[in-house]
């Protein structure tokens, strides 16, 4: 199996309500059969009922709250930028549940909650600088 993600469906309680915040985020997506694609550089965020991502999956719906066992995590390249995106996010509708830090890697970072409780980290992290594309590249850990 190729190392690759294609594709990060948050499962969502309202539809719209999620899609606005997105778009309120600057986000653009599109609606296709009840389902909203952002394109987030070189992979697509998909929103969809939670119910029928459950359905799909073949699994309980659990509800929305709480943590659910992964974070997404946004990068950014300055570590001011961390401060404007969390800002941006909480005047999206998000609640800020870390505010920005210093962090024990050298970074700064701080975390915010869409309306469905998906959990995001906004980090700046001089170990893992972007390309001009937005993406990183995990560095070598064992050189030194």
């Amino acid at each position: 199996m190729e190392q690759r993600i294609s594709l990060i469906t948050l499962g969502v309680t309202d539809l719209a309500r999620a899609r606005a915040f997105y778009e309120r985020l600057g986000w653009r997506g599109q609606e296709v059969e009840q389902t909203v694609f952002f394109q987030a550089g070189g992979i697509a965020v998909v929103l969809w009922a939670r119910e029928s991502l459950a359905a799909d999956a073949g699994v309980e719906d659990r509800g929305a709250g709480g943590v659910t066992g992964i974070a997404l995590a946004h990068n950014v390249r300055e570590r001011d930028e961390v401060d404007q995106v969390l800002g941006a996010a909480a005047a999206a509708g998000a609640v800020v549940t870390q505010p920005a830090r210093e962090t024990s890697y050298g970074g700064y970072a701080g975390y915010f909650t869409d309306p469905d409780g998906h959990l995001w980290e906004v980090a700046w992290n001089p170990g893992f600088p972007l390309a001009a594309d937005g993406s990183i590249t995990v560095p070598d850990f064992g050189a030194a």
